[in-house]
């Protein structure tokens, strides 16, 4: 067995004796455009050499990074300096969200340039597995512990779909990381999770939503403006809560999609659709034109009923006081409405499934459909068409739109 000295060998001037091996550097540029030394170390001087090697050909290749931070630290600032200023606020909160609950807990401590495909692997499989109300100490911030913190664990674990998320933000922050030359490869993208599949949905059938808009019609619900719009425009909460009366043309009959309001980081904004596609001038149906119109007179009175306390804003749909309605009371007010209407509960969300089919119940002509539908060909608005409702429930909505906007809310 030869033993090997501490001396140089050629070619290796940078290689010396350090602790229980070697080390060995080699002068390089950074990221930031700095000349700095970097270090590489091993039990023997062949490994030294070869990383020393390794070390060199990336320095000829370009920058390279001299001190890695973890990568809890690497998301903090992405999430600040990248995020917050390029993506919608609603974008970004969801993000910061799957940091905090998922990759830092999971993967934080890791070192940015040691991160793995094993590691990024890892993570997913025990998360697929992880009951969440256990790793995030939900149960035990509860005054009276009633599942994981008192030994009986709820199970709570993330869907695949969150699952998938997760790991869609993870290799959005390494593409940024791989931008800023900080790492060379993406190891989050080549990592898989198989798809869940997709819950079937049970939206409403046509005679359904006539039974929910003629209950909340009867009833006098303030919201029912709203109900009309969702179900008949397929309009989203957040674009529902959002709309200013700037917005709507009732002589021209037309309203314009722009803005949408949603609580983001415990405050509510008022901000653009999230994509150019979600911006559009819809026609009105003559549904749509009589429930707005019935809106207008009871703001102006519950305004009055309102007095000094009235707070005065262009929102079509608002509180007793003129304010911002909450998007999760919204959520409780369609559910409640629901329940009171005797139809089946479904979500909120899945309403806009029901919306070409009432268009179809409603007599409003294909083109005009494919418009409010956002279709890109006229052979899908309609296979839609091609569900038409039973006679009795065209002419109930059709009576529903035609004498509403006529009767004075009592």
């Amino acid at each position: 067995m030869v033993r090997m000295s501490g001396k140089r060998g050629n070619g290796e001037g940078s290689i010396y004796p350090y602790k229980n091996g070697f080390a060995a550097y080699a002068w390089v540029t950074t990221p930031e455009g700095d000349r700095k030394r970097k270090y590489v170390y091993g039990k023997t001087r062949e490994d030294v050499h070869d990383k020393w090697i390794k070390l060199h050909s990336e320095a000829k290749q370009g920058p390279v990074v001299t001190s890695s931070p973890t990568l809890g630290q690497y998301l903090a600032r992405w999430l600040r300096e990248v995020v917050e200023p390029d993506l919608k606020p609603k974008t970004a909160e969801t993000y910061a969200m799957h940091a905090r609950l998922y990759i830092t807990p999971g993967l934080g401590s890791k070192r940015l340039d040691k991160l793995s495909v094993r590691d990024v692997r890892s993570w997913v499989n025990a998360l697929l597995e992880q009951c969440q109300c256990c790793a995030q100490g939900l149960d035990a911030k509860r005054d009276t512990p009633r599942c994981c913190a008192a030994g009986d664990c709820c199970e709570r674990i993330p869907s695949r779909r969150t699952v998938q998320d997760a790991r869609a933000v993870l290799r959005s922050a390494l593409t940024n990381a791989m931008t800023e030359e900080l790492i060379p490869k993406n190891v989050a993208g080549l990592v898989k999770v198989r798809s869940a599949r997709k819950k079937k949905r049970h939206p409403w059938s046509v005679e359904e939503a006539r039974q929910f808009l003629e209950a909340a019609s009867a009833a006098h619900d303030p919201l029912y403006a709203a109900y009309v719009l969702i179900l008949v425009l397929g309009f989203r909460r957040g674009e529902v809560l959002g709309l200013t009366w700037e917005n709507v043309d009732l002589d021209a009959r037309e309203i314009s999609v722009q803005m949408q309001l949603q609580r983001i980081n415990r405050r509510l904004v008022h901000d653009e659709t999230k994509t150019e596609a979600s911006t559009a001038v819809l026609p009105l149906p003559e549904i749509c034109v009589a429930a707005l119109q019935r809106r207008q007179k009871e703001r102006e009175l519950a305004k009055q009923a309102a007095g000094e306390l009235w707070s005065d804003s262009d929102f079509v749909f608002t509180t007793r006081y003129g304010t911002p309605v909450e998007p999760r009371n919204f959520n409780r007010r369609f559910v409640d409405r629901s329940t009171r209407s005797g139809v089946r509960q479904i979500r909120l969300h899945d309403t806009r499934h029901t919306c070409g089919s009432l268009l179809a119940a409603l007599d409003v002509h294909p083109r005009v459909a494919m418009q409010i539908l956002r279709h890109s060909k006229i052979a899908v608005t309609m296979e839609v068409y091609t569900h038409v409702p039973s006679e009795a429930t065209r002419r109930a909505l059709r009576k529903l739109g035609k004498h509403l906007g006529k009767q004075d809310p009592e």
